[in-house]
């Protein structure tokens, strides 16, 4: 038991944390190992509360004054510079999502506008048959809406799992599955699924019955 504690403790100290580009990792070596080797110390400097880009600049420079020997460097530089390259990516991974977004929305309205010939003829013989304007928007309307459903929930569970693979398996970073935003995803493309599909209903439904069952 003491020894899979050890190792577990070791396990931990090596553990490194990628994300906050800190000092967090600590090598554990048995004493003597590096006696007599050059080396040098590393020491970070964090203040307690928000600091001025002058006051970090005045400490550097005092710190230079009084350790000539030693190298300073202002580390929050470093991370500001990070920072902005991943909003940049961050920003072009959600202007490729808009692009796919708009590529799906083309495809459904491509889709829609193939079959909206066989929308006419079903809505005209319905109508002639009986059915009523309303009824027809009720029966089209729920068509769509399970059409759009079974593709958001589709979209979603595909889009979490190849999400999982990716931060997970190739990222190797912690995966955080939000339920609010593939909610709110989902209900985007029930709605855009169930617009569509009644904006052609309604052109449909706008036909006059004779001419189209002369051309049957």
């Amino acid at each position: 038991v003491l020894g899979r504690n050890i190792s577990a403790t070791i396990a931990n100290l090596r553990s490194v944390d990628w994300q906050s580009l800190g000092i967090n990792f600590v090598l554990v070596f048995s004493p003597g190992t590096f006696v007599g080797a050059p080396h040098t110390h590393i020491a970070t400097l964090t203040y307690p509360g928000d600091s001025t880009a002058a006051q970090e600049i005045a400490l550097l420079k005092a710190v230079a004054d009084a350790f000539p020997a030693v190298t300073t460097v202002r580390v929050k530089d470093a991370l500001d510079a990070v920072g902005d390259l991943i909003r940049n990516l961050t920003m072009a991974v959600r202007g490729a999502s808009v692009v796919a977004l708009i590529a799906a929305i083309l495809v459904l309205g491509g889709a829609l506008a193939a079959g909206h010939r066989h929308r006419v003829y079903d809505a005209v013989v319905l109508k002639t048959l009986g059915a009523t304007r309303g009824r027809l928007i009720g029966a089209y309307a729920l068509e769509y809406l399970l059409l759009g459903a079974a593709t958001a929930l589709f979209g979603v569970a595909a889009g979490s799992v190849a999400a999982w693979m990716v931060v997970s398996e190739v990222m190797n970073l912690s995966f955080v599955w939000l339920p609010g935003p593939a909610a709110a995803a989902a209900f985007g493309a029930l709605l855009v699924t169930v617009a569509f599909g009644l904006i052609g209903t309604f052109t449909a439904l706008g036909h006059k019955p004779a001419p189209v069952l002369r051309n049957l």
